[in-house]
């Protein structure tokens, strides 16, 4: 295979939908403050959609790469990068209106950033897989910015208490899997080390 071959395969539909929602992440805080405002009930269920909507592509362009053969070493740069510019305009979005606390915010995305870095600098190493741990972070953080991003004050108080319960959960969930991350990398270098 020619080095132009090898480099046109990076551009393929798999990466092409991971930018389409690098794209679509700052549209999320356009929709919240560029029209009537972050408090207008239809504002709110139309950024909790389209939050909702472009996190679900995750599973699309994973599920493109692996059955197309489309795994490239930009989608493994660019698919972190696309999920946490997403979780951190929302957290971001959610935190300048006033919905989330700010040290959420800041924890989550420290660990989002130190891990992707950690992920990145590991690539010509080893590939770390995503855990268990971590899907099931991604999928509290998903529901609880969700319904975070809803109008709660037009909802059953239920559904405020569920988003809160959730998004500590989420923090909870953040901060251990960054932790269980950290470990592995660690392993990942000693045994490199041990190696040669």
């Amino acid at each position: 295979m020619s080095a132009t071959n090898r480099e046109a395969s990076q551009w393929n539909l798999a990466n092409f939908v991971t930018l389409v929602r690098i794209v679509l992440a700052p549209v999320l805080g356009l929709v919240l403050f560029a029209f009537v405002g972050p408090h207008d009930s239809l504002v709110r269920w139309s950024a909790a959609v389209l939050f909702l909507a472009t996190a679900l592509t995750d599973r699309l362009d994973g599920h493109l790469a692996r059955s197309r053969n489309m795994v490239t070493d930009l989608g493994k740069i660019l698919d972190p990068i696309a999920d946490k510019l997403l979780i951190g305009v929302a957290l971001c979005s959610l935190s300048i209106i006033g919905d989330v606390w700010w040290w959420v915010t800041i924890v989550v995305l420290a660990r989002e950033l130190g891990i992707t870095l950690v992920r990145v600098a590991l690539l010509r190493v080893e590939v770390m897989a995503a855990s268990w741990g971590g899907k099931i972070k991604t999928a509290l953080q998903v529901v609880a910015i969700t319904l975070c991003l809803l109008p709660l004050w037009t909802l059953p108080t239920w559904v405020a208490a569920t988003a809160h319960v959730l998004l500590g959960a989420a923090v909870a969930v953040t901060i251990g899997t960054g932790l269980q991350y950290l470990v592995s990398a660690w392993w990942i270098v000693r045994r490199k080390r041990r190696n040669g």
